[in-house]
């Protein structure tokens, strides 16, 4: 017969004096013993209680007798909260102490219950922690209490609350292991329940479900707070307009992202329209307005003279007195490795003063700003961008010939009358998105690129190339030598004047938004800047200046100015001007200058996106990208998403892969060499244009630009 297993009998509780128990050898905690003991003494202190009694033993004597006296394996950290409490007079030495006695007698040994208590707790689950912290805000305890309770901080406790943000069915699903704290707090970004289901049945069977690309999912429709007219009009602007912010309180959002897309470009709108009224009292006959001026947007205008305000004999006293003030300064610390604090910030107010006396108002005269106009935009960081004084063809004054009659009734019967001003008002135009091309259904079959797309990338190509070889005076002084001998020897053609070299700058009136604010665009534009700055006013003085400058320094400006002559642009050939012949003549010798500085597209910030090639091209093409330059699971993973779907997902796989589209390649001369040519193209023609243009121009249209009308600009330019 089996024996009955023996009935287990727990150890009596009993309230203990503190002054009989002391702590114990056998206590295993001995690494940091006092960690964290002062935010336990205080929370005792602030509960007025002990949550939790401590495991005692008696103390025997040699013969094995109870002396009365108790010592502590298990609870070694409260024993020494509470004699902290004793030695600040909150608790008495005599006070009663709730513990379990264990017996004498038990073959547990009093390390393994020490060890037991450390070993077999389970910290809370971070879902219990924020249910935890919500009913006790519900309750009326603040952030602040919270933190200061549970001795974490403010911000801790805000980011477990707000995961009361995250809809139930994930928090569920959370609850049994389905996904990740780290994907939870992605979820908060967004407090739209039915968003953040709806991503998470997109993504739960998905190789991505990484937390980052959760939170862009959710604020894929919002402007990120840096975007440039967020930063124009201000936050605070947008959020006293009534727009809604969402911000991540995980992770760092710079700003958050505006979720009122609509009302941000209206207050955009208006902001650049009172701006534009202001400005019109000035007596300027035209204000153009945009929130992207395209790259080159005063080419072919001139620009009218202008002279800066007169200093008053008051603001010169003034400058003076801050130039000699800073000239003392600087004496009396030369030397010194450090300044003091109050020296460096008066230096500081002083320069800051200095610099206002050199922004002085610009004068110009009113009879030339009655046929010139002003550009109002934003710039890259959100500044407003005035640029003023430039006069259009159009409105230049008609040069007099003498003895020629005036046109006109009035001028032929000798009027004297002016006429009437034109009163112009400033136009606001504010350049939308293209929208998406229509939905296709072939994607075995890659058709060439269109034109236009060609003509976009190899704008962009064309100052990336020009920035380079700025950068590099050989090259750039070879590039013009090679020039130099196409004009002179015979044997080479030259289509220009013998003995001639000019630097004509290519027209991009075909063009991507926000070619002016590539990488490439805003260096050649500071470079410029900074030649503009050193260059003497008075065209006479120019030789002499050139002269002044080193060696060093003429090849630097000889390298800017033969790199703006860079025309790298792919053109529609129409016959006679423009030939397939030339085309190709220039794409190879681009080609040539791209090897000779080194031009690597991606490293000079291109990156294929919905808007600059992905969201232009057939799915075909957009699968064979991803392909190429992530591999064919990748493509194989989008396969099956709808046109506007599949160009947003190969933006995310491509962003980092440095994958190129043909026409901004170089082209491999040993593979051009082993192409078979083309259809319709004879053998040894050098001529044809490469395959990404062959084909049908107008099924090529069709594919990428006819189902969307032209933005204004671009249809005036052609």
């Amino acid at each position: 017969m089996a024996k009955a297993a023996k009935k287990i009998v727990f150890s009596r509780s009993r309230d203990i004096p503190f002054n009989q128990l002391v702590l114990s050898e056998a206590n295993i905690r001995r690494v940091r013993p006092d960690a964290n003991v002062e935010e336990l003494t205080q929370d005792i202190e602030r509960r007025e209680d002990l949550i939790q009694g401590l495991n005692v033993r008696p103390v025997l004597d040699s013969d094995g007798n109870e002396t009365g006296l108790f010592e502590v394996p298990a609870g070694g950290r409260r024993y020494r909260a509470i004699e902290r409490l004793v030695k600040a007079k909150r608790f008495p030495k005599d006070g009663l102490v709730p513990c379990i006695v264990r017996d004498p007698g038990t073959r547990i040994l009093a390390e393994d219950d020490s060890l037991a208590e450390n070993v077999q707790r389970v910290g809370i689950h971070p879902l219990d922690q924020y249910r935890a912290f919500h009913d006790m805000h519900r309750k009326g305890m603040s952030h602040e209490e919270i933190a200061v309770a549970y001795f974490t901080t403010s911000e801790f406790v805000k980011q477990r609350l707000r995961l009361a943000g995250v809809s139930p069915v994930l928090l569920d699903i959370y609850a049994d292991d389905g996904m990740t704290l780290a994907q939870l707090e992605a979820f908060t970004v967004n407090p739209d329940h039915a968003r953040q289901e709806q991503v998470w049945d997109a993504i739960q069977h998905s190789y991505n479900r990484q937390p980052w690309y959760i939170r862009q999912l959710l604020t894929e429709t919002t402007v990120p707070a840096s975007d440039k007219r967020a930063r124009f009009i201000g936050i605070d602007a947008y959020v006293a307009a009534g727009g809604p912010v969402l911000r991540d309180l995980f992770q760092a959002d710079e700003g958050g992202w505006l979720e009122d897309v609509p009302l941000l470009d209206r207050l955009v709108s208006e902001k650049l329209k009172t701006i534009a009224d202001e400005i019109a009292n000035e007596g300027w006959k035209w204000i153009a307005v945009d929130i992207n001026l395209p790259y080159g947007y005063d080419r072919g205008l001139r620009a009218i003279a202008s002279t800066f305000a007169d200093l008053t004999d008051d603001e010169r006293t003034a400058r003076q007195a801050l130039r000699e003030e800073y000239e003392r300064i600087e004496a009396e610390h030369e030397g010194a490795d450090e300044l003091p604090d109050e020296i460096d910030h008066r230096l500081g107010e002083i320069e800051t003063a200095l610099e206002a006396f050199e922004k002085r108002p610009v004068i110009y005269d009113p009879a030339e700003m009655a046929c010139a106009g002003v550009f109002v935009s934003i710039d890259g960081e959100g500044e407003l961008l005035i640029d003023r004084g430039h006069v259009r063809p159009e409105d230049e004054a008609p040069v007099e010939i003498e003895g020629a009659q005036p046109d006109g009734d009035a001028e032929a019967e000798g009027s004297d009358a002016p006429a009437d001003p034109v009163v112009h008002r400033a136009v606001i135009t504010i350049g939308g998105q293209q929208p998406e091309p229509e939905e296709e259904d072939e994607v075995d079959v890659i058709k060439p690129l269109s034109e236009r797309l060609v003509t976009e990338l190899t704008a962009e190509r064309t100052l990336a190339l020009r920035d380079k070889m700025a950068n590099d005076p050989s090259v750039a002084f070879l590039a013009v030598l090679h020039k130099f001998c196409r004009d002179v020897f015979p044997r080479f053609s030259s289509y220009g004047p013998a003995m001639t070299v000019s630097v004509r700058s290519t027209d991009f009136s075909l063009q991507a938004t926000g070619l002016k604010d590539t990488l490439a665009a805003r260096a050649i534009l500071e470079r410029r800047k900074a030649w503009e700055e050193r260059m003497p006013k008075d065209e006479d003085a120019l030789w002499d200046w050139l002269v002044s400058l080193d060696g060093t320094e003429q090849a630097a400006l000889f390298a800017h100015c033969a790199a703006l002559g860079v025309n790298a642009l792919y053109e529609k050939p129409n016959g006679t001007t423009i030939t397939e012949h030339g085309i190709r003549q220039r794409l190879d010798e681009a080609d040539r200058l791209a090897r000779a500085v080194d031009l690597d597209m991606a490293e000079a910030g291109w990156k294929p996106t919905v808007e600059n090639y992905l969201g232009r091209v057939p799915k075909a093409r957009i699968l064979a990208a991803v392909r190429e330059g992530a591999g064919d699971r990748a493509a194989d993973l989008i396969a099956h998403l709808k046109k506007g779907d599949m160009a947003k997902e190969a933006e995310r796989l491509l962003a980092d892969t440095g994958w190129l589209p043909e026409p901004l390649r170089l082209a491999d001369l040993d593979a051009d060499q082993a192409v078979e040519p083309s259809a319709g193209v004879e053998d040894g023609d050098e001529t044809a244009l490469p395959d990404f243009l062959a084909g049908d121009d107008d099924e090529n249209a069709s594919d990428d630009d006819a189902s969307s009308e032209e933005p204004e600009h671009l249809v005036a330019a052609e």
